[in-house]
C-alpha cells in the first residue's frame, strides 16, 4: 500500500511539474518586469522641465560670460600693448624732437667754442660745464673761462670772509666754499682798516650796502633768478629789482652791448693804458665768458687795453660785456689752481668773488 501511495505521489508530482514551472516563470518574469519598469525614469513634470531649462540657460550664460571675459581680457591686453607701444613711440618722438630742438644750440656752442680754440681743461657735472682756454694775443697772455650753468646753485657771489668789510683772496674763497673755480668780481674801497665792495652789491638776493644810484661810469652786473647775465646803469632800486637779481657787483666801464663795442670814456683809455684785466660777458644761449689778461704791474706798460678786451669779446662772439676790477685784483682759479699770474706777485685780498660749483 505504501508503495502504491508513493507511486501515486510521484505520478502526481510529475504531472504537476510543468504547471509549477510555468508558475515560477511567471512569478520571476513579473519581478523582472517590475525591476525593469522602475529602472526607467518617470516622465518629467513641467516644473522639473523648467528647472532643467533654467540650468541649461544658466550653463549657456556662464559659457557666454566666460567667452566675453576672455575676449575682454584679450582686448585689454591688446590695448595695453598698444598703449605701451604708443608711449614708447611718443617717448622716441619726444627725444628726437628735443634733440632736433637742441641742435641749433649745439651748433652755436660748437661755433663759439671753436673760436676760443681747444679747451685746456673741462669740468662738467649736472650743475655746469666749465671750460678753460689759453689765449695768446699780440701784446699779452690771457685766459678764458666759458661756463654753461645748468643749475641755479652752480654759481654765486660771496663776500670776503662772508662779512661786509672783510676780504680774502679768490683762492681762499674757492677753498673755503668748496668751489671748482673762481673769478674776482667788483671794485672796492678801503676805509678804517676794512675793505668794502664798491657801490651797489647784491649777495643772495639782498643788498649788502643798499642801492646806490649810478654815477660817473659805474654799472651793476650780475645774474638774475634765471641764470641770465644782467648789467648796466639802473636809475632806481625798483628798476634793478625788476630784473630779479640774485647777486652782482659794480665797476666801470661797459664794454659791449648786443654785440657792439661801446665807447670807452677817455679817462679809462689811459688810466692806465695797459693793465691786468678781468671782464665778464655772455653769449646768446646765456653761457658766460670770463677773460683774465696777465700784466706785470699796474703802471700801464703791460697787460691789455680795454679796446683790446673789446676786440677779444667780439672775436669770441660775446653779446654783452663788462669790465670788472683789474690790476692786482685780477684772479682766475680753476680746479684748485691759480691760472693767471697776479701782478702783485700774489693774489690780492678782495671783498667779492664769483664762485662756481659742480
Amino acid at each position: 500500500m505504501n508503495l502504491t501511495v508513493k507511486a501515486l505521489n510521484r505520478t502526481a508530482l510529475l504531472a504537476c511539474a510543468p504547471f509549477l514551472g510555468i508558475m515560477i516563470w511567471l512569478l520571476l518574469s513579473d519581478i523582472v518586469i517590475q525591476l525593469s519598469t522602475d529602472a526607467f525614469p518617470k516622465p518629467l513634470t513641467e516644473q522639473t522641465r523648467l528647472a532643467a531649462a533654467d540650468i541649461t540657460h544658466a550653463a549657456a550664460g556662464l559659457d557666454l560670460a566666460q567667452q566675453t571675459a576672455s575676449q575682454t581680457r584679450e582686448s585689454i591686453q591688446r590695448q595695453l600693448k598698444l598703449y605701451k607701444q604708443t608711449n614708447a613711440d611718443m617717448a622716441q618722438i619726444a627725444t628726437v624732437a628735443s634733440s632736433q630742438a637742441m641742435r641749433p644750440l649745439v651748433i652755436y656752442d660748437r661755433n663759439v667754442t671753436r673760436r676760443l680754440g681747444n679747451a685746456a681743461a673741462t669740468i662738467e657735472s649736472e650743475k655746469l660745464r666749465a671750460q678753460l682756454f689759453y689765449i695768446k694775443a699780440e701784446n699779452f697772455t690771457a685766459y678764458a673761462l666759458k661756463v654753461k650753468l645748468k643749475s641755479k646753485d652752480a654759481m654765486t657771489m660771496t663776500l670776503g670772509g662772508d662779512e661786509l668789510g672783510q676780504a680774502e683772496s679768490t683762492l681762499a674763497a674757492v677753498n673755503r666754499h668748496g668751489a671748482i673755480a673762481g673769478v674776482n668780481a667788483g671794485g672796492f674801497a678801503d676805509g678804517r682798516g676794512k675793505r668794502y665792495p664798491l657801490s651797489t652789491t647784491i649777495v643772495d638776493g639782498s643788498y649788502a650796502t643798499g642801492f646806490e644810484p649810478p654815477h660817473a661810469d659805474l654799472f651793476f652786473v650780475g645774474l638774475n633768478d634765471q641764470n641770465e647775465l644782467i648789467g648796466g646803469k639802473f636809475a632806481s632800486k625798483e628798476q634793478l629789482d625788476s630784473k630779479n637779481p640774485r647777486f652782482g657787483a659794480s665797476f666801470v666801464p661797459v664794454l659791449m652791448r648786443n654785440g657792439a663795442p661801446q665807447t670807452i670814456p677817455a679817462k679809462w683809455q689811459t688810466s692806465p693804458k695797459r693793465a691786468p684785466r678781468t671782464v665778464v660777458a655772455n653769449y646768446k644761449d646765456d653761457q658766460l665768458l670770463f677773460i683774465v689778461a696777465d700784466g706785470y704791474n699796474e703802471a700801464g706798460s703791460s697787460g691789455a687795453t680795454l679796446s683790446e678786451m673789446q676786440l677779444l669779446l667780439q672775436r669770441y662772439g660775446a653779446v654783452d660785456g663788462y669790465n670788472l676790477d683789474g690790476g692786482g685784483s685780477s684772479s682766475l682759479i680753476f680746479n684748485g689752481r691759480v691760472i693767471n699770474k697776479p701782478s702783485d706777485g700774489q693774489l690780492r685780498k678782495l671783498p667779492t668773488h664769483f664762485l662756481f660749483f659742480k
